[in-house]
C-alpha cells in the first residue's frame, strides 16, 4: 500500500497546512508531503484533482480524501495513534475538543491581522482593542489549561488542542506579542518542539511572497 499523501501549501504561511502536518507527525504517521506554493500557477492548475474544496491541506490515504485541518487531526488520532492524542477521560476529552473548535470558528482579527509568517521575526503589528481581545481570550485560555492539566502542553502531554494552537504560539513570537507569564511559557515549549522546529526552519527557507500575509515591520 502507498503511505498516505498530505497535499500543503507554503510552510512558511500556511498555519492549517502545519496543523495537518503536526497531527500526522505526532500521530507518527509515516507519510508523503506535495507542497504546492499559494496563489501560483501551478497551485491554481493542481488543487482542483487534489482537494475538493480547492484548498490545503487535504489528506489521501488510499482512495480516502480528508480536507480540513479539524478533520485530519481527528483521523490521524483514530486510525494510527489510537485515540491517545486527546484525553482518556470524557469530560478532558470534551473540553480539548471544545477550545479546539473555538480556534478553528473563531480569533478572526488574530488571524487577519497577524498571519502565520515563519520569516517575520522581530516584527511588530499595530494591537487594537479588537485584536487585544483575541490575544486576552487565547492567553486565558492556555493560562487554564496549564494550571488544570500541569502543562509543559495544554492537556499535559501533547494532544491535538496543541496541534490547534501551536501556529497561534508562532505568531506571538515572531511578532513578539507581551504575554503573561503561563503564555510564555507555552510559547516556549512550542518553540522547543523538534517538529516545530523542523517546520519552521523549511518555512524561513522558501522564497516565495504572497502580499497579503506579509505583515508587520
Amino acid at each position: 500500500m502507498s503511505k498516505p499523501l498530505l497535499v500543503i501549501g507554503n510552510k512558511n504561511y500556511s498555519s492549517w497546512s502545519l496543523r495537518g502536518w503536526l497531527a500526522l507527525r505526532k500521530a507518527g504517521v509515516d507519510f508523503e508531503e506535495l507542497r504546492l506554493p499559494l496563489d501560483t500557477e501551478e497551485f491554481a492548475q493542481r488543487i482542483a484533482e487534489l482537494s475538493p474544496t480547492g484548498r490545503v491541506p487535504v489528506l489521501h490515504d488510499g482512495d480516502l480524501r480528508v480536507w480540513d485541518s479539524l478533520a485530519i487531526a481527528e483521523y490521524a488520532n483514530e486510525r494510527w495513534a489510537g485515540g491517545t492524542l486527546l484525553p482518556a477521560d470524557d469530560g478532558d476529552r470534551a473540553h480539548a475538543r471544545a477550545i479546539m473548535a473555538e480556534m478553528h470558528a473563531g480569533f478572526l482579527e488574530l488571524r487577519a491581522r497577524m498571519p502565520m509568517n515563519c520569516r517575520a521575526e522581530q516584527r511588530r503589528v499595530a494591537i487594537d482593542a479588537a485584536l487585544q481581545a483575541d490575544i486576552d481570550r487565547v492567553c486565558s485560555l492556555w493560562a487554564h489549561c496549564l494550571a488544570t492539566y500541569d502543562g509543559p502542553w495544554l492537556f499535559g502531554e501533547f494532544s491535538l488542542a496543541d496541534v490547534m494552537y501551536v501556529p497561534v504560539a508562532i505568531r506571538f513570537g515572531n511578532y513578539q506579542v507581551d504575554l503573561p507569564a503561563p503564555a510564555r511559557a507555552y510559547r516556549a515549549t512550542v518553540f522547543a518542539d523538534a517538529d516545530v522546529h523542523a517546520w519552521m526552519a523549511a518555512g524561513r527557507e522558501e522564497t516565495e511572497i504572497v502580499e497579503a500575509d506579509e505583515a508587520g515591520a
